[in-house]
């Protein structure tokens, strides 16, 4: 994962003008939020919280919000800290911070790494950052749409009146064995110079495979905004099929790691 920095931070630098400020998609991502858990307030936790600006959305709401970030988007994120916002520049696999969130959030960046990775990533979130209750939102990637990307190029030119300073290229493709994607840019001038990040994807049932021994569980799933239901037959479901590249997850403690939880709080009274 030593890519990290590095990819992040260059492609934060080339998009930041266009993509840091609070737009439709974070405070659509903030609603969302109040649709699954609630109204709140909430103490949430942002995980590769990228410019911030989706944390930023989150507190315009009331929430008192920790967006933690290892690349040099946390400077931008930075700008919108406040009273409700604290930022952390560092990695989320080694950070240390006090537990009991209500709420905690990965958004558009799960994946990076090994399923041994991941399931260190989820425990973390289940026996150290979230409370007993509470919900954790996490956008997993969606094979079946990587997939159909396999092969993929596209050429984008500098639009600087919309904050796009360079002209870059992509080239996206797909690992059918391992469910993995590979996302490569480089400035269309320094194609030596590319870079590339790479992604597992998860479908819903590898998803709830690789839950096993996290003490959370899926508990609903969002395709572009809209629930599945866990039950129902979804044969030819088009839109994770053929159109969302990620899905949201909502996961929350199993009923066995709850039980144990209220049995391990001491008994108030007499």
């Amino acid at each position: 994962m030593d890519w990290v920095p590095e990819f992040y931070s260059t492609t934060g630098r080339w998009w930041a003008p266009a993509l840091a400020a609070v737009g439709e998609q974070e405070r659509a991502r903030a609603e969302l939020v109040g649709r699954i858990c609630g109204p709140g307030p909430y103490r949430i936790l942002e995980l590769g919280a990228g410019y911030g600006n989706t944390a930023a959305a989150l507190a315009e709401r009331g929430h008192q919000v920790t967006a933690v970030e290892i690349s040099d988007r946390a400077e931008h994120a930075e700008r919108h800290a406040g009273p409700r916002l604290r930022v952390v520049h560092d990695d989320f696999y080694a950070v240390q911070l006090p537990g009991d969130h209500d709420v905690v959030c990965y958004f558009n960046g799960f994946g990076i790494g090994t399923d041994a990775d991941q399931r260190r990533l989820l425990r973390r979130i289940s026996a150290e950052w979230l409370r007993p209750g509470g919900h954790a939102l996490i956008d997993v990637m969606n094979p079946f749409v990587w997939a159909r990307w396999a092969g993929d190029r596209e050429h984008r030119d500098a639009d600087p009146a919309r904050g796009y300073a360079y002209t870059v290229d992509e080239r996206t493709d797909f690992d059918p064995v391992h469910s993995r994607y590979t996302d490569t840019w480089w400035e269309t001038d320094r194609p030596d110079d590319a870079i590339t990040q790479v992604g597992r994807c998860y479908t819903p049932a590898d998803l709830m495979l690789l839950l096993e021994g996290t003490d959370l569980a899926v508990a609903r799933l969002f395709v572009d905004g809209i629930e599945l239901d866990l039950d129902g037959d979804h044969v030819g479901h088009a839109p994770l099929l053929h159109q969302a590249h990620e899905y949201l997850a909502v996961l929350r403690h199993t009923a066995a790691s709850a039980a144990q939880t209220r049995r391990s709080q001491p008994v108030s009274g007499r």
